[in-house]
């Protein structure tokens, strides 16, 4: 998914106000001369334990708890798609002063702005959002890296591979007459081609379809389109015959990667045995 990378000047002023309402109660908590050291941390106390990391969305958020982090809050809730549209509470500033990492995505720009409306700290980490899977292992062994986790993040990502495989021999088996099927898909769920197996004939996104990017697509002549659930206009190519796929980029609020996997396998298989049928 990319959300609109436009930020409403409205609720920046919004955030502006609430954050420093939120830093006034954040630092009357702390010790009487408000000192703190390199963490963050009221006091001359050094921080010990797992680190604490705040992310805009589940979707940095599985990336966190993959590379090893055990104390996540996610401050925009599952429910809300565009992420940039969300106006952040005092409650989650008072999160993010409390921090040692917050993780973000350039198509959030407000996180530095929350960051430092908040008077936190933090290591401001911008998050590669992509579920390709080779682009997954490597953003969470970096974070591992920052995170001071580097085996958990390593055995993470055996486990993935060995799921992912699994699900790429589930989906490809089912290929329509055997065959990988040709697809068109929305540059943001491209990674859903690729796990199918899929023979990718045309991309489009995020701008809207053009009248001639649809004629162009049509002519390739797909079996299916797979679009991105979070910002769909609805179907891409009519007429076309193709196959609609929803395909969904973000986790669940348990921050856990694979069922995004899995579930996009279960969907490509029952567009396949459309496709199939069709064709048939």
């Amino acid at each position: 998914m990319a959300p609109r990378t436009r930020v409403r000047s409205t609720s920046l002023l919004a955030l502006s106000t609430a954050l420093g309402l939120a830093l006034v109660l954040v630092t009357g908590c702390g010790d009487g001369d408000g000192s703190t050291d390199d963490s963050g941390r009221s006091g001359d106390t050094v921080k010990e334990g797992p680190p604490v990391v705040v992310v805009t969305t589940t979707w940095e958020g599985a990336f966190a708890k993959a590379a090893g982090a055990q104390k996540v809050k996610v401050i925009v809730p599952q429910s809300v798609h565009h992420a940039p549209d969300y106006d952040p509470k005092p409650s989650d500033l008072a999160a993010v002063a409390g921090a040692d990492f917050v993780l973000y995505a350039p198509f959030e720009p407000y996180a530095a702005k929350i960051k430092e409306a908040a008077g936190s700290k933090a290591k401001l980490v911008e998050v590669n959002l992509d579920n390709d899977a080779d682009k997954v292992k490597a953003e969470v062994a970096r974070l591992g890296a920052l995170f001071g986790t580097p085996g958990t993040a390593a055995k993470w990502a055996a486990d993935f591979d060995a799921e992912y495989g699994r699900v790429a021999k589930d989906v490809q088996a089912a290929w329509p007459g055997g065959k990988s099927p040709a697809v068109v898909s929305q540059v943001f769920t491209a990674w859903s081609a690729k796990l199918a197996g899929a023979t990718t004939v045309g991309t489009y996104g995020p701008e809207a379809v053009t009248p001639a990017q649809l004629a162009g697509l049509s002519a390739k002549k797909p079996a299916l389109v797979l679009d991105n659930a979070h910002m769909s206009t609805g179907t891409v190519l009519p007429d076309s015959g193709a196959h609609q796929v929803e395909i969904v980029n973000y986790p669940g609020n348990d921050l856990d990667l694979l069922p995004v996997y899995r579930n996009a396998g279960a969907e490509l298989k029952k567009a396949m045995a459309k496709a199939g049928g069709s064709a048939g």
